[in-house]
């Protein structure tokens, strides 16, 4: 709709010279012949040939023939032709645009101009193809014939298939919290060096699990054209926690941990409920998305939420169908909804979440559709938006990505029950700050928002994105939709980075306390007494003090453990302690510029030190092997990286403690470490923004505690509400936050 319509078969057509399959990330010559149509090209009329918004091909320039991404266009008459590489200066989704531009001259029909992708003629190694895999990655050319600045896009643009490399990074899943004697399904996938599920055909596993497994075979081998293996019937027939280990290719992979429990009221179902696919924003159809979820992330639970302005009436009908075709309880619950996308003016991204099909979509705006004929349905702002929903029907969870969510603005407690505090787009506990702040009683959320048509294991290849994708646990007593539903509206869940770490809190009281469902300040009765009660609760107490207890197995070795109550850190917990002084030092890197779109915070800097040595040293959270250290040596190295919100680190081995100093530079700040006059005291330094700024603080030298269980006795005082919640890291990097629990003070 956003482009002329005009006789687009007039337009002359465009072939790519290239391999039909193209492994991703790797570095091509590729050419692609426009040939001119009915019209030519007039004087200053021109190309575009768009490439989606969150492809991370390698940027076109025009200037250096020897460096990667030199791309040239030559016209058939020698017309002169001007290029330029835009970003989001083309409608989307084709946000990313080389722009060639016909100027002193014209092309006739029949004449050709020749655009050569990465041309290696003159030394440059190619360009480098997008790392995550697309079955149909487009070269979406529009023509400007008549220049009049109005681009049709051709019926048919050149498409290639973008496909994994071979396997270097393993994968086996287990669910988190299942009952004793439940079958359950072991996964199993090896992934590329961009993460992307590798074809695994033919390949053979051997699995070795501890005597508590039943129902596992001691090898399994992949199918012809596999991209993983799922072993359904598994069972633990015992209750404890279980690991197991699974060897592929010569490389061992250790599983994250299950726990079994012979009565266990709720088991753990992990859930990415925000994605989008091409018909949208994303990448690959619909149908390949959900496909993603359930057989490549091993997702319990799936939703997609595509850009409202976008969602014809005939895409929104599709996404119904597909959500109900997919879904099957036990196996994989499949969540119909949608991305509400206000400009964050009038409030800001919304997930919207229904219970069922054939609910009406309530877009922020008709932005991009073409027909008007249910614009009398538009919510403009969050209010409008609140006022239309049922409560019973939908859930809402406010969102940060583009345009990130003004809670503020605009909160209703009866739809509105969680904030997303991680994404693809990077880490927000502003907002679950801003949510204390304003008193409301949320549950906290963490998904990939992806992009890449990877929902449920969403990496942020070498685009802007900073982080991988989130993961939800929620809490239930049956893989069920309605049992999800159950779980979102009473905030039983918690958010990770995307590590699927055990996670248990609960309160307890002396005598019986009121609970409630649905907030009260949405009007919400009491639905009864409990003394003991889950993470996300609500509930009013008459004692003086409540137990909170926490118990956490995580994938990695536990860093520390926060007990937050609301904006307050009330203890720090580090399981795994540092005694006396370490030669490992982590120097942190995080936060961002601001809440919006210019979020991104690039780190570059070097470290230097002296009279100590590196022996070793590893970069966490960071997922572009374009940035990293680069240039290490005994006495320092030099690195980059990104950071959207989140953070990530640089870990030095040196070969004594305390000794020397450590030099850290980067582009928002500098310090030097004196080790020898350094009590491991964390040093801090604010470099603006948003949370922006470095950290450096010693660690143990190896960590290995990966359980760790919490109670505390904490005073409720009259006057004073009590929220509850965790702050867990792990060493890797990853991180997870429980929902508070809320206990109001009779």
């Amino acid at each position: 709709m956003p482009y002329s319509t005009y006789r687009p078969e007039l337009m002359g057509s465009a072939l790519l010279h290239a391999p039909a399959e193209i492994e991703a990330g790797s570095m091509q010559e590729l050419t692609l012949v426009y040939t001119c149509g009915t019209f030519g090209i007039d004087d200053t009329g021109s190309l575009k040939i768009g490439f989606r918004f969150a492809t991370d091909m390698g940027a076109v320039q025009f200037t250096d023939p020897a460096a990667p991404g030199y791309t040239t266009a030559i016209a058939s008459n020698g017309a002169p032709l001007e290029l330029k590489w835009e970003f989001k200066r083309n409608i989307r989704p084709w946000s990313r645009a080389l722009y060639i531009g016909v100027s002193g001259d014209y092309l006739a029909p029949g004449d050709t101009i020749t655009i050569r992708f990465g041309d290696r003629r003159e030394g440059s190694p190619g360009i480098r193809m997008q790392t995550y895999c697309e079955s149909a990655f487009e070269f979406h050319v529009l023509v400007d014939a008549i220049a009049t600045y109005d681009y049709v896009a051709l019926p048919q643009s050149p498409t290639v298939a973008i496909v994994p490399g071979p396997p270097v990074h393993w994968r086996a899943v287990l669910p988190t919290l299942v009952r004793t004697g439940a079958p359950f399904a072991l996964g199993i996938k090896g992934e590329d060096k961009w993460r992307n599920p590798a074809d695994l055909s033919g390949l053979a596993f051997t699995i070795r699990p501890n005597g508590a497994f039943a129902g596992l075979p001691a090898t399994v081998r992949a199918d012809p054209g596999a991209r993983a293996v799922r072993i359904e019937g598994v069972t633990l027939n015992a209750p404890g926690e279980h690991v197991l280990e699974v060897e592929a290719a010569g490389a061992v992979v250790r599983s994250n941990p299950v726990r079994a429990e012979a009565e266990a009221p709720l088991i753990h179902a992990w859930a990415d409920t925000h994605g989008q696919s091409n018909e949208t924003l994303g990448t690959n159809t619909i149908a390949e998305y959900f496909e993603f979820g359930r057989d490549l992330a091993f997702l319990d639970v799936i939703g997609h939420q595509g850009n409202d302005f976008q969602i014809t009436d005939a895409f929104w009908a599709e996404l119904n169908d597909t959500t109900r075709a997919f879904d099957e309880a036990g196996r994989f619950v499949c969540i119909p909804g949608y991305e509400w996308s206000a400009n964050t003016a009038v409030g800001g991204d919304r997930n919207v979440h229904f219970l069922k099909e054939g609910e009406r979509i309530l877009r922020s705006s008709h932005a991009q559709i073409e027909s008007l004929a249910t614009e009398a349905d538009d919510a403009h702002a969050a209010a409008d938006l609140f006022a239309c929903l049922d409560p019973e029907a939908a859930v809402v969870a406010a969102h940060v990505g583009g345009r990130y969510a003004d809670i503020a603005y605009a909160h209703d407690p009866a739809l509105e029950a969680a904030v997303e505090v991680h994404s693809s787009w990077g880490t927000f506990e502003w907002i679950v700050e801003d949510a204390f702040r304003q008193g409301y009683r949320v549950g906290i959320v963490a998904n990939s928002d992806g992009h890449k048509g990877r929902p449920g294991a969403c990496y942020p290849g070498a685009s802007f994105f900073g982080s991988m994708g989130g993961l939800t646990a929620f809490l239930v007593s049956e893989l069920s939709r309605p049992a999800i539903f159950e779980a979102m509206r009473t905030r039983r869940h918690y958010g990770t980075t995307g590590a699927r770490i055990y996670l248990d809190t609960r309160a307890s009281f002396e005598r019986p306390v009121e609970t409630w469902r649905v907030d009260p300040a949405a009007g919400g009765e009491p639905a009864g007494r409990a003394q003991t009660v889950p993470m996300g609760a609500i509930v009013e107490s008459a004692n003086d003090t409540v137990t909170f207890r926490a118990d956490i197995a995580a994938t990695a070795p536990i860093l520390s453990i926060e007990l937050r109550d609301g904006l307050d850190v009330l203890e720090t917990v580090r399981p795994n302690a540092l005694e006396g002084p370490s030669r490992r030092v982590r120097i942190v890197y995080e936060g961002a510029a601001t809440r919006g779109r210019s979020r991104a915070v690039l780190w570059n800097g070097g470290i230097a030190v002296d009279g100590n040595r590196i022996e070793r040293a590893a970069i966490l959270n960071n997922w572009n092997l374009d940035r990293g250290i680069r240039a290490q040596g005994p006495q320092g190295l030099e690195w980059s990286a990104v950071t959207t919100g989140n953070f990530g680190a640089i870990d030095l081995w040196l070969s004594e403690a305390g000794a020397g100093t450590v030099a850290v530079r980067t582009n928002h700040g500098e310090h030097t470490l004196d080790l020898a006059a350094w009590d491991g005291i964390p040093v801090q330094l604010d470099a603006g923004g948003l949370g922006r700024g470095l950290r450096l603080l010693a660690l143990p030298e190896a960590m290995r505690e990966t359980r760790h269980t919490l109670e505390r006795a904490i005073a409720t005082p009259p006057g004073r509400e009590r929220r509850l919640y965790l702050r867990v890291e792990q060493e890797d990097g990853h991180r997870a936050w429980s929902s508070p629990i809320y206990v109001m003070r009779a």
